[in-house]
């Protein structure tokens, strides 16, 4: 191994592991456990299960379980080396690695370092350099004040070819990987942002992957620009950043998103600042691209109701059909905030807050938004009108999926356009068994969307997790709640407990591993995949062991393991007298001698007399 074993112990002991996952899943404690809806598949009800003491996590749907570096191979797409020094970096630990090991997990840390710096460059410069005054004049004039500017770590790319570049001394390769500068074509170092106010773009647990940068509007009275500029200027994707799997603003917003069970979408920037200005801190955006699968995969284990926040076109523009796929998919609820016309968000939550705040609460379910807007601007005031108004309205419904659903529209359609249902669900009929396509624009509309979008992909946890996850049978039984207790108390089952009492293999082995390691972490690493698996699971288990009315839990449940364990060998004696194996008169002398410390079981006084007798016994008969 290229990494001592003692500093992946360390890198694993110094990670916060329910911090670790509320980047990627929303949390909640439940216990003395974390509970969350699981980032592996699909699920309604919470069963990924976290365990801060023990360092592992579980789910009890899927039942896929692990450590930090298994959750962070599993999501990250990562080999075992490279999660490591992932984890390393996040902690601020140094690594001794071999001189063979591999490259890729020191550049991601150098590619990390360098972005880290220069968010700070780029801050700093906006707030202490004299050459920023007027991008700190523009950011006055959207309403940003200090506070603002610090929270999102906005900065300012001085207008100088090679500003950052110097600042850092990094090599190529680093400011290619980072998109952060390029080598020009006179062989010079040159910033890849230059004169523009900087956005930050952060991963979910608030380290810098990126960076956008707008460029300032002209002062009144300037000449126009001697060449054309985009208004936004984005890193392009790199080993640290990927567009279609990173949302702005994620890493502020995640608090509130949790807490209300609702995320916010919106198109950029400046729209996820002003949500968080307008009292609604709960925003993100994508990141230059459209709204997408590994998104969605994203939003799900934080919140259930995603508020797209587009202005009116956009929101119509949206990939309906997958919206419609990843509802069912994800099982989350998508609505459409309803905004003025041609107003964005961040113009509305300068004007208006509250307006902004009570059309998020009044969004609409993503299907009824698109035909409320077919109806909105139709004429119905003529016959003509109200049958292309009915058309295009009936053109959205078709697409939806579920029959069910598609009826509940037809009422409404029917009576705001003057037909008669049964006329208006035979339209919708032939839209959706494509015999029939509206007129006008919504044809186009519809034709130009669906050709971009490609079919849905098959959900990759169809076919169960990749190689960490293990699945495995619950085991109910006395076999489960000791392992609990050899895993969480140890100390109260110590010279009590045996591998011989359990009946299960996998449970069996699972104690055998444990008495033999020094630590649960050394257990798991070197138990069976089955074993190894069982002792994850009840890892992130509560154990309630408190005494009740009933007597000591640990001595019940240790009576009951040892019960079930004395009457199958009881039943092993009485075979071997039959078979004349074992003397029929001593054999009789046991028989009746374990009968008798079996019905002390159930002695509260004589109970441990009796275990420790049957285990003896058991013990002698070679388990």
């Amino acid at each position: 191994m290229s990494i001592p074993r003692e500093e992946i112990d360390q890198v694993r002991t110094a990670t916060d592991l329910v911090r670790l996952v509320s980047d990627l899943v929303g949390l909640k404690k439940v216990g003395s456990n974390w509970v969350g809806l699981c980032p592996f598949h699909s699920e309604k009800s919470p069963s990924f299960n976290v365990s801060p003491t023990t360092g592992y996590y579980k789910c009890f749907g899927c039942q896929v379980s692990g450590d930090a570096i298994a959750f962070v191979q599993e999501t990250q797409g990562l080999p075992f080396i490279d999660a490591v020094r992932m984890l390393a970096d996040r902690a601020g630990i140094t690594l001794h690695e071999d001189q063979g090991s591999g490259t890729d997990g020191k550049d991601r840390t150098a590619f990390l370092e360098a972005m880290e710096r220069a968010v700070a460059f780029f801050h700093d410069r906006l707030l202490n350099a004299p050459d920023a005054g007027m991008a700190r004049s523009y950011l006055r004039s959207r309403g940003y004040d200090a506070e603002i500017v610090r929270q999102f770590r906005i900065g300012w790319a001085p207008d100088d070819w090679d500003q950052l570049c110097r600042h850092l001394g990094a090599s190529q390769k680093v400011l290619e990987g980072t998109g952060l500068g390029f080598i020009n074509k006179r062989g010079r170092a040159q910033d890849f942002l230059r004169g523009r106010v900087v956005f930050p773009i952060l991963d979910a647990g608030g380290r810098p992957i990126a960076v956008g940068g707008r460029i300032l509007p002209p002062a009144p009275g300037a000449p126009p620009p001697e060449r054309h500029e985009p208004k936004y200027k984005n890193s392009p994707e790199t080993a640290i950043y990927s567009k279609r799997r990173t949302l702005y603003g994620l890493n502020w917003a995640k608090k509130s998103i949790i807490e209300t069970n609702e995320i916010i979408v919106c198109e950029g920037y400046t729209d996820v600042i002003a949500f968080f200005q307008a009292g609604l801190p709960r925003a993100v955006a994508t990141c230059g691209t459209a709204l997408g699968e590994e998104h969605f995969t994203t939003m799900r284990n934080f919140a259930k109701r995603i508020v797209l926040a587009y202005d009116g076109d956009a929101a119509g523009q949206s990939a309906t059909l997958r919206v419609y796929e990843w509802e069912r998919q994800h099982a989350v609820d998508v609505v459409v905030c309803s905004l003025p016309e041609g107003m964005d968000p961040a113009e509305l939550a300068k004007t208006d807050p509250g307006a902004l705040a009570q059309a998020v609460a009044e969004a609409k379910p993503f299907l009824k938004f698109r035909v409320d807007r077919a109806l909105d601007t139709a004429d119905l005031s003529t016959a003509e009108g109200r049958a292309r108004g009915a058309e295009s309205a009936l053109a959205a419904v078709a697409e939806h999926p579920d029959a069910l659903v598609r009826d509940q529209y037809v009422m409404g359609i029917a009576d705001r356009c003057h037909l008669g249902p049964d006329l208006v669900r035979q339209e919708l009929a032939e839209f959706v068994a494509g015999t029939r396509t509206p007129r006008g624009p919504e044809k186009r509309r519809v034709r130009e969307v669906d050709d971009d979008i490609p079919p849905p992909p098959e959900d990759p946890m169809d076919e169960g997790p990749g190689p960490v996850a293990t699945r495995g049978s619950e085991r109910p039984g006395p076999g489960l709640e000791a392992l609990r207790i050899c895993v969480h108390r140890p100390e109260l089952v110590a010279h009590r407990i045996e591998p011989f009492l359990f009946s299960d293999p996998d449970q069996r082995a699972a104690l055998e591993a444990l008495l033999a390691a020094e630590s649960l972490r050394e257990a798991v690493d070197e138990a069976s995949p089955a074993a190894a698996a069982l002792l994850r699971q009840v890892a992130v288990e509560e154990l309630n062991i408190e005494p009740n009315e009933m007597g000591d839990p640990v001595d019940m449940v240790l009576a009951q393991l040892v019960r079930t364990a004395a009457r199958s060998g009881l039943m092993g004696l009485q075979a071997e007298v039959r078979r004349g194996e074992v003397d029929p008169v001593e054999g009789s002398r046991q028989v009746t001698e374990v009968q008798r410390w079996l019905g002390q079981l159930d002695q509260d006084l004589a109970r441990r007399e009796a275990e420790k007798a049957l285990v003896g016994w058991l013990s002698r008969r070679g388990g």
